[in-house]
């Protein structure tokens, strides 16, 4: 039997606005509006810089004759507030409302998208996310599944067995975006198909995206490496005046970001 619900918590949605849920295109979008500056370590303050809309540039390359032509650039999602956004979703085999800006300020958040119900590589994605629940939850963190399916195939597919290539009873909720409007905003729509792409973020306390991959279709995620990533995240945010290098897991030595500390990482290895 799957866990309790998680609560609704109410709060004040600080970090997110109604401009947050406005559907994003892989375009530069004037109403689309970001944090003055990327929250950064505080040991790379020299190398803060403020980002600023930039309207689209014209290009002009001349042979015989002359062309013009936009490129169009928008900011990355890491690093910027999370597109907010509240879904239907099915959880302990019942419906449940799930809004992201209820976590703010109470726990870490992983969303993660894959493409469509009674798939093949989804499965495998979602059951070991569930199978590792508990070692998320140690660490205040919830985990939140999207597609663009409905809540009722994905109340189907959790009532499948899973040696059938069902999903049995999952510890989190599966949230419902039949409007595409979350997989837009994350920019991880594939337009022309209208599913999304594998793509995986992980949210901090304060409803900013630290952390994104982007798989293709055929490409299955590790849950070994999200959590990693997620305790890297942790660590450094715990202890700011240090970063995690290459591979660091809890309990590995960490290192100092300036030229002369960080020869003691480096000697050490």
């Amino acid at each position: 039997m799957a866990s309790s619900a998680p609560s609704m918590l109410s709060t004040s949605p600080r970090a997110f606005s109604s401009r947050y849920s406005t559907p994003m295109a892989f375009s530069y979008s004037p109403g689309r509006q970001f944090a003055p500056t990327l929250p950064v370590h505080r040991s790379f303050h020299g190398l803060r810089r403020s980002f600023e809309h930039r309207a689209p540039r014209l290009i002009s390359t001349s042979r015989s004759h002359r062309r013009s032509f936009s490129v169009n650039a928008s900011l990355p999602l890491v690093g910027n507030p999370a597109p907010d956004f509240e879904a239907e979703a099915v959880f302990d085999q019942e419906f449940i409302k799930v809004k992201l800006s209820d976590y703010i300020g109470k726990k870490y958040v992983i969303l993660f998208f894959y493409p469509l119900d009674f798939t093949f590589v989804c499965p495998t994605e979602i059951t070991a996310f569930s199978d590792r629940y508990s070692e998320f939850e140690k660490i205040n963190t919830e985990i939140l599944g999207v597609s663009i399916d409905s809540v009722f195939s994905h109340l189907a597919w959790v009532q499948t067995d899973r040696k059938s290539g069902g999903l049995g009873d999952l510890k989190y909720p599966l949230l419902s975006d039949v409007t595409k409007s979350i997989a837009k905003s994350y920019e991880v729509l594939i337009p022309d198909q209208g599913i999304a792409l594998r793509g995986l973020f992980i949210i901090d306390k304060e409803g900013i995206i630290q952390h994104s991959t982007i798989n293709n279709l055929a490409i299955g995620r590790s849950v070994d490496e999200t959590l990693r990533t997620l305790q890297a995240l942790q660590y450094v945010q715990e202890n700011p005046d240090e970063v995690c290098p290459a591979g660091w897991k809890p309990g590995e030595k960490s290192m100092k970001p300036d030229p002369k500390l960080s020869k003691e990482y480096f000697a050490a290895i």
